[in-house]
């Protein structure tokens, strides 16, 4: 991490310059071209989408570059069948692989087909290992019972239908993430919070998500990989008016008893909450292992404190709290947040191309009297849809840089 120190007497101080990247042994790493595979939950670009947002706001400068594989109904049969064409010919050096809600049947368990769905897992990693591409191996998310008809039954079929993902994946030595018990944990929370869906509701069908879902997911597989918790920290002393920036720099430090302004520059964003994530927070724990955008104030008078980001409140918190220390990161306001936001959009405008091009191009139905015409246009086609995605991305890792804010916490006794 990087430390800034800061106080009254730098506010003339040449800027520093501030650099988020990952740790060597985290799974993404800088220049990464990634690829999603998948049955239709990785089609419906929620959990996958989320990855690359906080992938992209956590390392802003690591230029990743991402694409979706995901087909409805899919298997791991058709995920080998298709792994070279679809997958390998798009020159990823890391890609996640997540199958297995449709193998199971969504029934009892079956031992033939658990052979099939661990044989073909099992062709996918060899098939990876001998391009030299790395591979997160995922288990699916669980059904949840309360939305889908038979899921107290085939909740359990899952437990044992996964199991022998982690042999597999110990064999090919590619991490896992046991997603299936992360979020099975988290479904059987909400069962005993909310038996009826109303509220934490993250699979309207029981297994195909709604954002909450894919917040609830990308959460799992993330934290289940390793990535950092902190954005970044600022920590200040309102009696002596002085500051230390972890992974930040802070400069124009004013600070009293009742109110404290400063400049914060940070190395990285967090993660942009969605409102309609709310609801998954407790389930999530409250986003401290994923999304810690820290703001510590020691030395105010008691009180309550409107906390706010370029005059805009974002939140309030008593002295108490800011002295232990606060987490802005799941705050749904101001402008920290829109920019984090409007990156999201532009990763959902990108990832439109994405599917554009995966589902008209790659998996175009060409009627026999066309062959020949379609072995000559599908490349080039492939090619020119390419370029476009290639400068949607570009233009959403430039928006992801990130800018300096006012902050100030003012009391509001």
């Amino acid at each position: 991490m990087r430390y800034v120190f800061a106080s009254l007497a730098c506010l003339a101080a040449t800027r520093l310059v501030l650099a988020a990247e990952p740790a060597p042994d985290y799974f993404f790493q800088p220049k990464d071209r990634i690829v999603f595979l998948g049955d239709s939950i990785t089609e419906q670009y929620q959990y996958s989408t989320y990855m690359e947002l906080y992938l992209t706001t956590r390392f802003p400068k690591a230029d990743y570059f991402f694409l979706n594989a995901g087909i409805g109904g899919d298997t791991a049969q058709g995920g080998a069948n298709r792994f070279r064409s679809q997958v390998l010919a798009e020159k990823p050096n890391k890609v996640t692989i997540n199958f297995g809600m449709n193998d199971g049947g969504y029934g009892k368990f079956n031992p033939q087909a658990n052979k099939v769905f661990i044989e073909r897992t099992r062709d996918m990693l060899r098939m990876a290992k001998e391009a030299g591409v790395k591979v997160a191996l995922v288990s699916p998310n669980a059904v949840d019972p309360r939305n889908k008809s038979n899921g107290a039954e085939y909740v359990e079929t899952q437990k044992l239908f996964y199991a022998p993902l982690a042999g597999a994946a110990k064999e090919f030595g590619v991490p896992f993430v046991d997603q299936y018990a992360i979020t099975r944990a988290a479904q059987d929370l909400m069962a005993k919070d909310d038996p009826k869906a109303e509220k934490a509701k993250p699979y309207p069908d029981g297994f195909h998500t709604a954002g909450p879902g894919g917040m609830l997911m990308a959460h799992a597989i993330l934290t289940g990989l390793g990535s950092p918790a902190v954005v970044s920290e600022a920590t200040i002393d309102a009696a002596q008016a002085k500051s230390i920036g972890k992974d930040c720099e802070i400069t124009d430090l004013k600070a009293n008893e009742t109110a404290v302004s400063f400049q914060r520059l940070d190395a990285a964003m967090p993660w942009p909450i969605q409102k309609d994530w709310l609801p998954m927070l407790p389930y999530t724990n409250q986003l401290k292992d994923l999304n810690w955008y820290g703001l510590k104030v020691a030395g105010l008078k008691e009180g309550n404190y409107a906390v706010k980001i370029d005059g805009e409140e974002v939140a309030r918190f008593t002295a108490s709290q800011l002295a232990e220390g606060v987490n802005l990161g799941n705050v749904t306001s101001g402008n920290v947040w829109k920019h984090g936001t409007a990156l999201l959009q532009a990763i959902d405008a990108k990832n439109r191309v994405v599917h554009g091009r995966f589902r008209g191009v790659h998996l175009a139905q060409i009627p026999d009297w066309l062959a020949d015409v379609a072995s000559e246009r599908k490349p080039v086609e492939l090619e020119q849809r390419m370029k476009q995605i290639t400068e949607a991305q570009a233009k959403v890792n430039e928006l992801a840089k990130p800018k300096a804010h006012t902050f100030s916490v003012v009391s509001v006794n």
